[in-house]
């Protein structure tokens, strides 16, 4: 069986995380389509906040260490990507921008992305076509049309037992899993191998 490949980006800060929570929902809705189109799926959850250390040494030595170098190969490797961040700001959260900012700026292109947030208030639901649509549009990847924004209103069901979230995470998967259907671009070559900074210093000491 043809598998698919998909890595699931949450950027919640606390535990639990109502980002994790519905970027949990995706993965299983879009593990679900996948299953019913034919494919496997490969599912890798990533909580980025247990990345922020070495996020930001990333910035400050343009180096990723061992365990973020190898995220990174991962995102890179992905067929498909869904994307949930928590809202601050009118905008997608700082750690999650900065994730994005460490990635190749074309690693990303013709990855088929599914988008996600979740806010305190639903007046900050316009992030997903205001902020982070654009953010993927720029880095060219194929955004599945159903974004999926979680207030806290959303995480209960109808008097009929219905659940409009459920309803639309159903849809925005079903799309996403469409983009992941037959030929995908290629895939970008494995990340060079991150070297400790010592190992750097002595090779640049040998070459005077």
């Amino acid at each position: 069986m043809e598998s698919r490949r998909i890595t699931v980006l949450s950027a919640g800060l606390g535990v639990p995380s109502s980002s994790r929570l519905l970027a949990d929902q995706l993965a299983a809705s879009a593990e679900h389509h996948l299953a019913a189109a034919g494919y496997a799926a490969e599912i890798q959850m990533l909580e980025l906040r247990d990345l922020a250390v070495d996020i930001a040494n990333n910035f400050v030595t343009g180096y990723a260490a061992p365990k973020l170098a190898e995220v990174i190969a991962g995102v890179e490797a992905s067929d498909g990507i869904i994307a949930v961040s928590p809202v601050f700001s009118a905008s997608y959260s700082g750690l999650f921008k900065s994730f994005i900012d460490v990635l190749d700026p074309k690693s990303l292109e013709g990855k088929a992305v599914l988008l996600g947030a979740t806010a305190g208030t639903d007046r900050h639901q316009m992030v997903l076509d205001f902020a982070m649509r654009p953010l993927f549009t720029y880095l060219r990847t194929r955004i599945a049309s159903t974004a999926v924004f979680a207030g806290p209103q959303d995480w209960g069901n109808n008097d009929d037992g219905a659940s409009p979230l459920s309803a639309r995470i159903d849809r925005a998967a079903g799309e996403f899993v469409g983009l992941l259907q037959g030929a995908q671009p290629q895939q970008k070559r494995a990340a060079l191998e991150s070297l400790p900074f010592e190992q750097l210093l002595a090779g640049i000491s040998g070459r005077r």
